[in-house]
């Protein structure tokens, strides 16, 4: 199952990641670029193979190893974004900054942000993606393996009546309480937002999509992309995509 998202990265990175840079950050095939979250780090492994400086922060050790296994040339290494010491951890900063579908899953989100802009060059960009809170899916149930993994919403319902359902239907224990804790931890299109304002982000690109590119990636879906309108994307857009640049704090 691991290698199967490797090879998921490396296409979704190939026939849609590198298209958009090329469309909308002019020269991005000579940044420095760092992948925040980078999994199994398939983006990683092409962007190096186009002769891309590429480097990869990742929770997961036993992920890391199966980046190496993959590519043992990988700059990929285990480390935790929230953590006070991690800027030290790299020689010089970035020009680029990724994450996909790494946002959500943080709690700290302040520490984060701030880590992020040590990271990143003035005027450097971050690229992020995420499903917002109150999404169809936000809790991740997709991943299941029973008939849950069809419902959309899940999340919303009180944590009690989705661990009964998740009996019902057999599903796997970490999934029902993953799906719990996801939404407890979400975030909204609003609060990112307010996020990027008070870190000093300005955007460049901001679009969400009734489906996402990765559906296309995964299940052969069409990229439909949903209106930006305020309220309504929290709930019915599955995902936000947004690239967005690092601005100096002007001083008063």
């Amino acid at each position: 199952m691991a290698e199967k998202h490797f090879y998921e990265q490396q296409k979704h990175t190939e026939s849609y990641l590198i298209p958009y840079f090329d469309q909308h950050l002019s020269g991005w095939r000579h940044f420095r670029i760092l992948e925040v979250g980078c999994a199994e780090a398939g983006l990683i492994h092409v962007l190096c193979r186009n002769g891309i400086f590429v480097a990869g922060l990742e929770l997961m050790p036993t992920r890391v190893a199966l980046a190496k296994k993959m590519n043992p040339e990988l700059n990929v290494q285990v480390g935790d974004i929230t953590d006070p010491g991690i800027i030290d951890r790299f020689s010089e900063p970035f020009d680029l900054i990724v994450m996909r579908d790494v946002i959500e899953h943080i709690t700290d989100r302040k520490t984060a942000f701030k880590n992020i802009g040590s990271l990143l060059k003035p005027q450097g960009y971050l690229y992020l993606t995420f499903p917002p809170r109150f999404s169809p899916f936000a809790g991740h149930q997709q991943n299941g393996k029973s008939f849950m993994k069809y419902l959309p919403y899940l999340q919303l319902l009180p944590a009690w009546k989705i661990r009964c359902m998740g009996r019902i239907f057999q599903e796997q224990e970490s999934i029902i309480e993953n799906t719990i804790h996801n939404f407890l931890i979400g975030l909204s299109i609003r609060n990112l937002i307010k996020l990027l304002k008070i870190h000093c982000f300005k955007p460049v690109l901001f679009e969400c999509f009734l489906s996402r590119p990765v559906y296309r990636t995964r299940f052969g879906w069409p990229v439909i992309r949903f209106p930006n309108l305020p309220f309504f994307r929290e709930f019915i857009a599955t995902g936000c995509e947004c690239l967005v640049r690092k601005e100096t704090r002007v001083k008063k």
